[in-house]
């Protein structure tokens, strides 16, 4: 090659590094065979003199300025390990070249992160604190295939796109070490397009920590030295048959359950010295936490997540949020999170247009953009985009020791369709609206959980009929554990706005869901969605004066949690909050001083201490074996009762509703065992706030025929009230 062509390509190189538009610096920082020996080149802005040195301090190359941005280069004997000592004027600085390190990602992350299957993404993706070829510091990696160039910036590099360009692989995957970096940098992505258009810097779509909104960088997070003391808990999850576990959920927003002084939001750490102690008290038997990935608006709840890896910086550090999660298992809580693949926001520094292309989104709005919500959807059909969402479903599970997973708005990921008009969206490729890609998605998500984390339970907040969503797959099923009934919940709650004569023209509205119930393997939720926009708090849907209120709200809950179904309810509802929630304040905890609130607080406690206690209450949840209807036709009072039944060797419990105001002194109904059966809960009860009309303790069976049963007994039935009766023989 002539050697004028050599000097050109030299100086256009060098030209391209300094202005930061080269995008293989790799090719040219760093010691480069050159001609019988080795050349040092490197890029150190502000520098006015450079010279190489070893460990010792040795002087092992003199470097000439090239450029007066701060371009070196000369000569140097062989290749040792060196470091660069720069001088400006009296000062001087050492740099860790980051160019003389190699890459640390290997031919098999290539593999599996060009086939999609790589279920540890986030151990090799990310900011990682790691030692390096000798040398302690961090490993950046993202994915942006059709980038032109990639650079990490940050507050060790004046943010400075020039200083770490990165190197790119074959899977389009940019990396780079970086020397000297520390635990708390902030850091960012500067990607320049294919086109050569500079993007707006970008957050990492791996990063495990954030700055506190409305800042958006990621911040380094060493997630290896999170310490547990969860053990017990753990071994025992991989045991547990959930469908045949009591499951009684408390669904928390963490930023409104509780507010400190100055209406400041909890800590982590103040959260699990107050609210875990309060849960494990109320005898739930989770939390689920509405989205704590990192999001930038708090109005979205945390709903459009930018940081799908990271804890949200609002309550503290991942830390924190780890400590948070231990203490919950070691008293005895299960820890679910609200998680959302189904869609994410348009903010400039999040997933939107990520390398400058429609990456992490389709293309085409009929299929890349949720008109509901103004949000951008994922395409499951791409490989790498499936693989970075199961690979996030597995890191809550394997780093942060999550229990499971509420996956949230799985309607809106099945139909192509979805809340759109004719015209606004393409079929699938059999014609339908079905979306196909999403199901698959949902199956592998499923299976890799189950395969991965025994004992670890997913959820669908699906509303929709389509069936077989919590069928394994293997049966052709979506794989889900459980799938929320949306339709018990509408159908419930509509009854319960009727006032209480009109309550027989909709009977059925509470009878109805038995036909269903085992379809699925259902959870029963009242959660955050019906007590916000208008929809009034449980307690304000009630009609009637104050006492009917509070006692039909009462009813209704202990109705809820001996119908068949895990229970879930929103923060608030176990105390009959008054008002609809609020995001940016604290729950009206002074109610409490209120004999009414704290009777609904008191009843709910008791009752999900029985459900833990009682077999009959969760043992045949999902299988209709477990449910046996005695009155399901008596519109004219408004009274319904059922048999809940355990399994062999365990004692059936009976519950008896009455949704009147209208107090039955001598109502007859069969029971499915003769002798006396205990009233361990009667919602009318003077400790709950209610009128104490009930049956003093217990009541007899005579051995007259009622209801298809050979024995029965006459019952004293509370004005809006329910019953628990337990068989004692």
């Amino acid at each position: 090659m002539p050697r004028r062509r050599v000097k050109h390509e030299a100086a256009s190189a060098m030209e391209s590094i300094v202005a930061g538009t080269h995008g293989d610096p790799f090719a040219v920082l760093g010691i480069h065979a050159e001609g019988d020996g080795n050349v040092l080149r490197a890029f150190i802005p502000g520098a006015e003199r450079l010279e190489a040195i070893d460990e010792a301090e040795h002087v092992v190359a003199v470097l000439e300025q090239r450029h007066e941005a701060g371009f070196f280069e000369g000569p140097v004997v062989g290749r040792p390990r060196y470091w660069l000592r720069a001088a400006r004027g009296t000062d001087t600085w050492t740099v860790d070249d980051p160019y003389a390190f190699g890459p640390v990602l290997g031919p098999t992350d290539d593999w599996l992160i060009g086939e999609g299957t790589h279920a540890e993404l986030y151990e090799r993706l990310g900011a990682h604190l790691m030692s390096h070829e000798g040398t302690v510091g961090v490993h950046f990696a993202v994915w942006a295939p059709n980038a032109r160039i990639v650079s990490v910036v940050g507050d060790f590099n004046a943010w400075d796109g020039r200083r770490h360009v990165m190197r790119q692989r074959a899977t389009g995957v940019w990396e780079i070490f970086i020397p000297g970096v520390h635990e708390g940098a902030l850091y960012k992505y500067q990607l320049t397009a294919a086109n050569g258009a500079r993007l707006p810097l970008k957050c990492d779509p791996v990063g495990f920590a954030a700055e506190l909104r409305p800042s958006t960088a990621s911040r380094v997070f060493d997630t290896s030295r999170l310490r547990w003391n969860d053990q017990l808990w753990m071994k025992h999850r991989e045991k547990v048959v959930h469908h045949r576990a009591p499951m009684s959920i408390y669904e928390v927003h963490l930023g409104s359950w509780r507010r400190g002084e100055g209406n400041r939001w909890l800590t982590y750490d103040e959260l699990a010295a107050e609210l875990v102690p309060y849960v494990k008290d109320m005898g739930f038997t989770h939390i689920e936490l509405m989205p704590i990935n990192e999001h930038p608006f708090d109005a979205s709840w945390g709903y459009q997540p930018v940081g799908l890896f990271a804890p949200t910086s609002r309550f503290g550090d991942p830390a924190a949020f780890a400590r948070f999660v231990d203490r919950c298992h070691t008293d005895g809580i299960g820890v679910i999170i609200d998680w959302v693949p189904g869609h994410f926001p348009t903010d400039a520094h999040g997933l939107a247009r990520f390398d400058g292309t429609a990456l992490y989104e389709h293309e085409d709005p009929r299929l890349g953009f949720h008109p509901d919500w103004n949000t951008l959807i994922y395409n499951f059909g791409r490989r790498e985009v499936a693989n970075f969402l199961i690979a996030n479903a597995l890191y809550w599970l394997d780093v942060f020791h999550i229990d499971g997973l509420r996956v949230d708005a799985v309607a809106s990921m099945l139909y192509l369709d979805y809340s759109r008009k004719e015209g606004e969206w393409i079929p699938n490729r059999f014609g339908g609206r079905e979306n196909l890609e999403a199901v698959d998605f949902l199956k592998r998500m499923n299976e890799a959980v189950s395969a991965r984390f025994p004992g670890v339970v997913t959820l669908a907040e699906e509303s929709t009929a389509w069936p077989g969503v919590s069928r394994p797959t293997a049966d052709g099923g979506l794989g889900f554990s459980f799938k929320w009934n949306m339709g018990w919940m509408h159908d419930t709650l509509g009854y319960m706005r009727e006032a209480p004569i009109h309550r027989r023209w909709h009977h059925d509205a509470l009878t109805f869901g038995i036909l269903y119930a085992y379809s699925e393997r259902f959870v029963l939720p009242l959660s955050h969605d019906e007590v916000v926009h208008g929809k009034k708090s449980l307690l304000d849907r009630m009609p009637g004066d104050a006492w009917q209120r509070f006692a039909s709200l009462r009813a209704y809950l202990a109705l809820m949690w001996a119908f068949p179904g895990k229970k879930l309810l929103f923060m608030g509802g176990e105390f009959g909050q008054g008002r609809e929630w609020n995001h940016e304040q604290s729950l009206d905890w002074h109610l409490l001083d209120v004999a009414w609130h704290a009777g609904v607080k008191s009843l709910m406690r008791d009752c999900n201490h029985l459900l833990r206690d009682q077999p009959a209450l969760h043992a045949r949840d999902c299988e209709g074996e477990g449910f046996q209807w005695i009155t399901v036709d008596d519109r004219t009072n408004s009274v319904f009762a059922w048999v809940r039944h355990g399994g062999e060797g365990t004692k059936p419990l009976v519950a008896v509703v009455n949704m009147t105001p209208t107090p039955h002194s001598a109502y007859v109904i069969g029971l499915p065992a003769s002798g006396r059966w205990r009233e361990v809960l009667n919602s009318d009860s003077s400790l709950y706030g209610g009128s104490n009309v009930g049956n003093h303790g217990s009541v007899d069976t005579v051995p007259t025929p009622s209801h298809g049963f050979p024995q029965s007994a006459t019952l004293v039935v509370p004005p809006l009230a329910t019953l628990w009766l337990v068989h004692e023989g």
